[in-house]
């Protein structure tokens, strides 16, 4: 201790909000280089290559091959798959000294696509699995959570290549039950999600993710073993409704309903219904937002839902990846004056609209577009905006009185949806995103031109999955897992030191012991951390030795006087009194049982 590069704290940061960020700082793990970009200090280091190694076994016995890309790389690859557009502000772009536009990596599809395509021209040469361990690059707007979310972090990513679908299958579930095992070996408790592909493209996907209260993505589960990230939930089919007894729409004056609540109150007392009161979940919502699509284009779309549930907008995003949404501006809306705040009606927008016209080639032009949550079914009755204002239309049904150009799964999913397998109601709970894989398909191969000579000598277009794990994230999710309010508590394979000998006191005897049990441990191959500071108190180095998480520990101190020594179990918090000649023996017997 007295000559490793690191400088303990006792007070939390004050950027830091999660346990990991505040430990791993105050332990002398990392430290902050520049918001969402960290330094690894030789502690922390020596954790993540531990974790690294974990990933690289079980990714070599899948079959996989390691490789290492620039993390500098051109324009040109990336142009041809759209995503140096589509990638948006979150990408890092930059020019050498002779004007050529170059990026730091988010990602690199592209760049092992190519290697493939120098290197393979048959079916002979399939399947293949490559994968590195890099770090990536993301403009993050809001980097968070320490190493969770940041602007530079590290990944494994690996791509297999396969000449059809019935072999990316295959390799698919390879790299699928290789992530069971990766995270089976780290000790990290792990749902498997289905996921969205997003702007990555592909079919199949799915999501590795770890339940936590801090982890920044959501999901749900139920008890039918259904799980799926949030933004992955498609609501049920909802049956057609009868509407042949609902009267023709009507429009009554509401003056001052300019909320949901304050509409319900004053349907229930100037249109009361026969059967029941009128609900929340009566009301048509039209929620105005803006496409931002890749070049640019601000799309104005107005989404219907009802009106018992908030628009989710990272759901809406998921749906029109790589497009992006926000909600309309003042702007937005001065362009489509028929769209009147708080009173938009169907009427005025979607197919049916009188302003909506198509030309000759198809386009479409006129009306805003109108997309629909599925809970809204077909025949289903609402009341909703008059496009005046103080004014709503009563006994509006769908399909009878409007359409839509389309549906698209918006609404918030709520603790006690049904879930769309039918496997029971639905829980929500947060986690953090430590794996994804992806059946990629052909995108990328198709947009680089990957061919091989299939068995009939025909040029096929290789088929591709892409699998990731956030090396550097897994390892701010363990540090949430194994720690307490007072420090980390790593499990014995990933720890920097397997044992901390701690000489606290001031005799010559204390240190000349304490050395020898050091000495005697590194000899035995174990990794051990000395504290051998002299002018260091006793509750500092206990401090430190709680902080630092190594999880055993041979305290040396004022028992030496009476022949004892004590053994101390970071996890369990259990001591243990041994004479000194029975210490090694007594931890060798603790250890064996942490295993």
């Amino acid at each position: 201790m007295s000559e490793l590069f690191v400088r303990t704290l006792r007070d939390d940061p004050a950027d830091a909000e999660v346990r990991s960020h505040k430990l791993m700082v105050r332990a002398g793990y990392v430290r902050r280089a520049a918001p969402g970009i960290y330094t690894w200090l030789p502690l922390g280091l020596k954790v993540l290559r531990k974790v690294e190694a974990v990933v690289r076994e079980e990714m070599d016995n899948a079959g996989s091959q390691e490789m290492h890309f620039p993390a500098l790389l051109p324009r040109e690859p990336f142009e041809a798959t759209n995503r140096w557009e589509e990638y948006g502000p979150n990408l890092f772009r930059l020019k050498d000294r002779r004007d050529n536009d170059y990026l730091l990596a988010p990602t690199h599809e592209e760049m092992f696509t190519l290697a493939v395509k120098d290197m393979y021209s048959s079916y002979k040469d399939l399947p293949v699995s490559l994968y590195q361990i890099q770090h990536k690059y993301r403009d993050e707007a809001r980097p968070r959570a320490g190493i969770i979310r940041t602007r530079e972090f590290i990944m494994k990513d690996a791509y297999s290549f396969d000449i059809d679908d019935a072999g990316l299958d295959r390799s698919y579930e390879t790299m699928r039950a290789a992530y069971q095992r990766i995270f089976d070996r780290l000790g990290i408790p792990y749902v498997i999600c289905s996921a969205q592909s997003g702007p990555m493209g592909g079919s199949r996907s799915e999501e590795f993710l770890s339940p936590c209260a801090i982890g920044e993505d959501t999901f749900v589960m139920s008890a039918g073993g259904y799980a799926a990230n949030t933004e992955a939930v498609t609501t049920p089919a909802q049956p057609d409704q009868d509407f042949s007894d609902v009267p023709e729409p009507h429009t009554v004056p509401t003056p001052g309903a300019t909320t949901i609540a304050s509409l319900v109150e004053m349907a229930n007392e100037v249109a009361p219904r026969a059967d029941r009161t009128w609900e929340a979940s009566d009301t048509l919502k039209n929620v105005v937002v803006a496409f931002v699509h890749p070049d640019g284009e601000r799309e104005v779309v107005v989404i219907g839902v009802p009106g018992d549930r908030e628009v989710d907008l990272k759901r809406v995003e998921a749906s029109i990846s790589p497009a992006e949404v926000e909600m309309a501006t003042a702007h937005d809306l001065e362009q489509h004056p028929e769209l009147v705040a708080g009173y938009i009606g169907p009427e005025v927008i979607g197919p049916n609209s009188e302003s909506r016209t198509v030309n000759d080639e198809g386009e479409i032009s006129g009306s805003v577009r109108y997309l629909l949550d599925p809970h809204v079914a077909r025949g289903s009755r609402w009341i909703s905006g008059a496009n005046e204002v103080d004014q709503h239309v009563f006994d509006l049904v769908y399909v009878r009185d409007f359409e839509a150009d389309g549906t698209i799964e918006a609404v918030e999913v709520r603790e006690g949806d049904e879930a769309p397998d039918g496997s029971g109601p639905l829980t929500i709970e947060r986690g953090i995103e430590i794996g994804h894989i992806f059946q990629l398909g052909r995108k990328y191969a198709k947009a680089l031109d990957l061919t091989v000579l299939d068995q009939n000598g025909k040029t096929a277009v290789v088929t591709m999955g892409s699998y990731g794990i956030g090396v550097s994230r897994v390892m701010a999710a363990l540090a949430e897992l194994n720690s307490d309010d007072m420090g980390l508590k790593w499990p014995l394979h990933l720890a920097p030191a397997q044992v901390h000998v701690l000489a606290t006191g001031k005799d010559a005897a204390i240190f000349e012991t304490a050395q020898n049990f050091a000495e005697e441990l590194s000899g035995r191959g174990l990794e051990v951390l000395y504290d051998d500071r002299v002018k260091v108190s006793a509750g500092v180095k206990f401090a430190d030795f709680e902080l630092i998480g190594v999880p055993f520990a041979i305290v040396v101190g004022r028992g030496l006087k009476d022949g004892m020594v004590e053994i101390r179990d970071r996890r369990s918090g259990e001591r243990y009194e041994v004479p000194v000649d029975q210490a090694l023996s007594k931890l060798d017997e603790v250890m064996a049982q942490a295993k």
